[in-house]
């Protein structure tokens, strides 16, 4: 590795501007101190750097000691993926069940209490949100994260959730672009392909994206997807033909129009670190036009950075990357840390109209929201994430009457393997609840390698036996995707027609048991909310 000794270089400090690196830990490690006084402009948090907003708000602070100006990057988009609340479960639900619900004000209001509790705590960029047309339910990497198949459903609430973080001087990111939800691969391991034409692109992918730009939304967030339509070769976040020739292109020739921040998915994702390597696929990115290079899911060290901040350098010397594209990119990310220092709104309600000028205003919460007092430290002034999640649950009740009953129950959770996005270290499913609602309530979890060991037949058998005189409660996520789960779902109602069926994902499959509570994510709110439910102590609508 060729070392550069001058952090006053304008080239230097422009390179590192363009990272958007994590780390591990609470606290902040030297390495990153000293590369923020080099030139380093963002810092992107997971889950690994949260304990408690407490906490989250000390590090925040410790950052900004060494620069004032610094995007402090989250991948929050509550519901299943969440960072903030890692440790627990989400206080809101993610975008599937704000589109289930289709009521913009709602959204809004989500997305400005969120936006308002990551602001105290000292974050003010969130990728998120997803503005993905999940057109095809098998998509192992979307899903509940998107607020629908429809295109203009998605492109509504993409709208109102940009308002509401904006509001509360969060900077918002769409992602994926041009759109992830087509997909039947996901890129955190392979490499995507959408076979879709330009006239269907323009018509389903790209319509959340002109909403999210006509709303403002200050980032647009690259997906490594290869779209043969648009680039038959690179994918879009290589390709100067995605985010140059279509993103940035002006509206009246053709393209977006966006003007904003242009920054990347993970770029140690396989779908670009299998086949170009980080520092190539970083060089290839920001020579595309994208702005902001990120990095950190699971390369968060001091070396990743100067790999990185060395191969732009030199790509710049070697005549590669011209060095007025790397200057350009690296003052659209110090404009959008300006921006961010100018609007954050630490210690207030959160405003949620469009735009994100004007005073603090408390967040514009639909009627039937109770309300909390406020207090320091991330915790709620509304619960407008546990309103949204019971007005997203879905109830069906099948051919054998369900009568709530006062007794303890068997929880069944029949548990498939999370994607990286979501992650497994995230509780979900309805059994803490129920234990909470219905004393004396059994869990036990039950996975595909239980299938595939025993059988589908010995593992209805199996279940039966755990569940014992008690009515089972199956919770399950994705289903349609799953056999072995189908599989098992069919043959415990078959054996116990009186089974509640707690969906949890995409409900995609038909409804089956005594009722059939659809809950459109596995945030902790959802899950409480269908736990109201099946302990009668929620509207089974």
């Amino acid at each position: 590795m060729t070392t550069l000794d001058h952090a006053s270089d304008t080239l230097t400090r422009d390179a590192l501007a363009v990272l958007q690196p994590g780390f591990t830990g609470t606290t902040a490690p030297a390495w990153l101190l000293r590369t923020l006084g080099d030139g380093l402009v963002s810092v992107g948090l997971f889950g690994r750097n949260i304990s408690s907003p407490g906490q989250l708000a000390a590090l925040t602070a410790r950052l900004r000691a060494e620069r004032d100006d610094l995007l402090v990057a989250i991948d929050e988009e509550g519901g299943d993926v969440t960072r903030l609340e890692v440790g627990t479960g989400s206080s809101f639900p993610g975008n599937l069940a704000l589109g289930a619900v289709d009521d913009t004000d709602l959204t809004r209001a989500v997305a400005g209490e969120l936006a308002r509790r990551l602001a105290e705590c000292g974050v003010n960029f969130n990728w998120a949100p997803s503005a993905d047309v999940n057109s095809n339910p098998g998509n192992p990497v979307i899903g509940v994260r998107s607020f629908g198949s429809d295109p203009h459903l998605v492109a509504r609430h993409t709208a109102a959730y940009i308002e509401g973080l904006q509001g509360a001087g969060v900077a918002a990111c769409a992602k994926h672009f041009p759109g992830h939800g087509d997909t039947a691969v996901d890129s955190h391991h392979a490499l995507p392909r959408i076979d879709a034409d330009l006239a269907t692109l323009g018509e389903r992918e790209l319509v959340p994206f002109r909403a999210a730009i006509a709303a403002g939304t200050k980032a647009v967030m690259s997906a490594h997807i290869l779209l043969p339509a648009l680039d038959p070769r690179l994918p879009a976040t290589l390709s100067p033909h995605a985010l140059t020739g279509l993103l940035r292109r002006p509206v009246a020739d053709g393209g977006l129009g966006f003007d904003g921040l242009i920054v990347t998915d993970g770029m140690e994702m396989q779908a670009i670190a299998a086949t170009y390597g980080i520092e190539r696929g970083s060089v290839l990115a920001i020579a595309a036009g994208a702005d902001a290079i990120c990095v950190g899911g699971g390369l968060a060290d001091e070396d990743t950075v100067l790999r990185l901040r060395d191969a732009l350098v030199t790509a710049v010397r070697t005549g590669e990357l011209p060095e007025e594209r790397l200057a350009d990119a690296a003052a659209r990310v110090r404009a959008l840390a300006d921006w961010t220092r100018t609007h954050s709104r630490p210690a207030g309600p959160a405003a949620t109209g469009p735009g994100a000028a004007g005073a603090p205003a408390r967040a514009a919460v639909p009627a039937g929201t109770a309300g909390a007092d406020g207090a320091a430290g991330g915790t709620p002034l509304t619960d407008v994430g546990q309103l949204a999640a019971r007005r997203a649950l879905r109830v069906t009740h099948g051919p054998t009457p369900y009568q709530p009953g006062a007794g303890p129950v068997h929880v069944a959770g029949f548990t498939p393997v999370a994607n990286i996005a979501v992650g497994d270290e995230t509780p979900w499913g309805v059994a803490a609840e129920l234990v909470r609602l219905l004393p004396g309530t059994a869990t036990a979890t039950y996975g595909k390698r239980d299938a595939e060991q025993h059988g589908g037949t010995e593992l209805v058998a199996k279940v039966l036996a755990d569940a014992a005189d008690r009515r089972i409660v199956a919770v399950v996520r994705d289903a349609h995707r799953h056999p072995w789960m189908a599989e098992a779902l069919r043959g415990l109602v078959a054996a116990r027609p009186d089974t509640v069926v707690v969906e949890m994902g995409v409900p995609q499959a038909p409804p089956v048991g005594a009722l059939h509570i659809a809950t459109h994510g596995a945030a902790r709110v959802c899950g409480l909310a269908a736990a109201e439910v099946i302990a009668g102590r929620g509207p089974a609508h």
